[in-house]
């Protein structure tokens, strides 16, 4: 699913709807439509499982979610059972990989904390920079803020004034979504250093 609010295209729901290998399709064509990928599961062991799955469903098995935390009435989705799969971790970060592989990027920006896990992996691997956008207070050059709310209150992000360069297309990350308000915030400030933030994908 995508959702834009204002000029910010957000690709809410990556694992749904990947950019998969031998679809044909380029992820920015108006028709896009991604094709479901089915390949077959391993357990532990090593040994085939009798069932095939698809990629999204293996990954989000992968995803669990801890009741009232970090406060009571929250729902916390967890990517850390994911990263610690070494074949969920190596999935997910080749679905960012093929959606964004010729979308004419320049930087991969990640959202503080886990959005630099997966952010600099795939910056890697599309051969890009990374830039980290981070809670206020942890930059030590000159930074640009941005005030949000969360689910359960407020937080301010900055980023370096030198980020990134004016015209930069940018691909921003995050491990989820919750409320929308970090991703925004944070493709607020880089497009008020001058950039162009393409897609926000979790």
């Amino acid at each position: 699913d995508q959702t834009r609010i204002g000029s910010i295209r957000i690709h809410a729901r990556i694992l749904a709807s990947p950019c998969l290998p031998g679809s044909g399709q380029h992820p920015f064509d108006p028709h896009f439509r991604p094709e479901p990928i089915h390949w077959r599961a391993f357990k532990n062991s090593g040994g085939p499982m009798q069932t095939s799955t698809s990629v999204n469903d293996y990954l989000r098995d992968h995803i669990r979610t801890v009741p009232d935390w970090p406060q009571p009435g929250v729902q916390f989705r967890d990517i850390t059972p994911l990263l610690q799969d070494k074949k969920t971790f190596r999935l997910l970060v080749d679905v960012y990989v093929h959606r964004y592989m010729d979308a004419r990027l320049d930087y991969v920006a990640g959202v503080d904390a886990r959005g630099f896990i997966l952010g600099a992996v795939v910056a890697y691997e599309l051969n890009l920079g990374f830039i980290p956008v981070r809670k206020k207070g942890k930059l030590p050059y000159q930074t640009v803020e941005e005030e949000y709310e969360l689910e359960y209150g407020s937080a301010t992000v900055e980023i370096h004034t030198d980020a990134c360069g004016k015209g930069d297309r940018i691909l921003l990350i995050d491990d989820l979504v919750a409320t929308g308000g970090t991703m925004i915030a944070a493709a607020k400030l880089l497009t008020r250093i001058g950039a162009e933030v393409v897609e926000a994908a979790a």
